[in-house]
């Protein structure tokens, strides 16, 4: 292979490693067999990038063929010394990662497994929603098995490599110019063979667990909310990352309030004598009763705003309003005295109620009126 490594990358002597991996991942995409199928050319071309690669990212590898040329390189390790694509795919991601974007040629250490995630419900007051609150909550999940420490293996003995896949979980086929990466048949993925599995988990590696977890929750959630734990959730056999914890909240309601958001609503009667005049009423509020004052001429449906009587928000942005809807109480009965006063109150704002009178002949005597 007389090419030049860097004239092949397409880079200057004094590259630096980022721009090597950058023009690299740029040539591998380009004559990647996947994409060039029944290219000899391209798979050589394949070939040739990536041991250029291989070398000049390597700071010892590179330093020997800046002084002596690729013939100093002799049992440095080129693609010469690989049996197959999966060797080379192997060596390749573990010093470059998945540059190919194409997944699946890796070894077995660069696929970090992660547990499951697992779901919990966590029953909540008015009041702990709305100031937070620290609880208890049970969940169950799989752990690693406590006899042999989630290996699968039984005490005193070890997984040993797959013989297939030499610990790698997948193997990697060259069919004409198609690479094709698969699950490994024999150990499905594990990249380790149990002789003797462990008799507590049966070399599953796992045990289900019952446990109980502190979860905070913060002032200002709502029924329905889910709380993500990280890292609560169950534990892959043999190490990983844990799943996470969801915690789904119930919140019960209040007796008097009706809350939407962070803003807090209640309706509250007034009489009609209060609607005229005007007063004060007491209403419910989240700290105890407050005394709200009630404007002369308020209609039934009328709202006054109580600016920051309401819950905390998530967020932290201060905390919503309570709404107090004033409504207009007609009482059903009234004695013969209330009955003349209201007559006579009639009478004095020109509204008789001696005789009823239809919708149309009031709206006749309204139009004679304008005239």
């Amino acid at each position: 292979m007389g090419s030049d490594y860097y004239e092949l990358l397409g880079v200057t002597r004094d590259a630096s490693t980022d721009e090597l991996k950058k023009a690299y991942r740029k040539l591998a995409l380009k004559y990647h067999p996947d994409r060039n199928p029944d290219d000899a050319d391209a798979e050589e071309k394949f070939k040739e990038v990536s041991n250029a690669f291989q070398v000049l990212s390597d700071p010892e590898k590179r330093s020997i063929y800046d002084r002596y040329g690729a013939e100093g390189l002799s049992g440095q390790g080129g693609f010469s010394g690989f049996s197959d694509f999966n060797d080379i795919f192997s060596s390749l991601s573990s010093m470059f990662g998945d540059v190919f974007g194409f997944g699946g040629f890796g070894g077995r250490s660069q696929r970090v497994q992660r547990g499951a995630d697992i779901e919990a419900d966590l029953e909540l007051t008015f009041r702990d929603a709305v100031d937070g609150v620290r609880k208890e909550v049970e969940v169950r999940r799989r752990v690693p098995c406590s006899e042999c420490s989630g290996s699968g293996a039984a005490p005193g003995t070890s997984p040993t490599n797959c013989p297939t896949c030499h610990g790698k979980g997948q193997v990697v086929h060259g069919q004409g110019h198609f690479i094709v990466s698969s699950t490994c048949p024999t150990c499905r993925g594990a990249g380790v063979k149990i002789t003797d599995p462990c008799k507590k988990c049966r070399g599953r590696g796992l045990e289900l667990e019952e446990d109980k977890l502190t979860v905070t929750v913060p002032a200002g959630v709502e029924d329905g909310q889910t709380l993500r734990i990280s890292g609560k959730g169950e534990v892959p056999p043999g190490g990983g990352i844990p799943g996470n914890l969801y915690v789904n909240l119930h919140v019960e309601e209040h007796e008097s309030l009706v809350r939407k958001g962070a803003d807090l609503y209640v309706e509250v009667p007034i009489t009609y004598p209060m609607a005229v005049l005007g007063g004060q009423v007491t209403v419910p509020g989240l700290d105890g009763d407050i005394d709200v004052e009630v404007a002369r001429g308020t209609q039934s449906g009328d709202v006054k705003v109580l600016r920051a009587a309401g819950i905390a928000r998530l967020d932290g942005r201060g905390r919503g309003d309570q709404l107090v809807r004033f409504v207009l109480e007609v009482p059903k009965d009234v004695s013969k005295r209330s009955q003349e006063l209201l007559r006579e109150l009639a009478e004095e704002m020109g509204q008789p109620v001696t005789k009823r009178s239809g919708f149309f002949e009031r709206l006749q005597k309204k139009k004679a009126r304008k005239r």
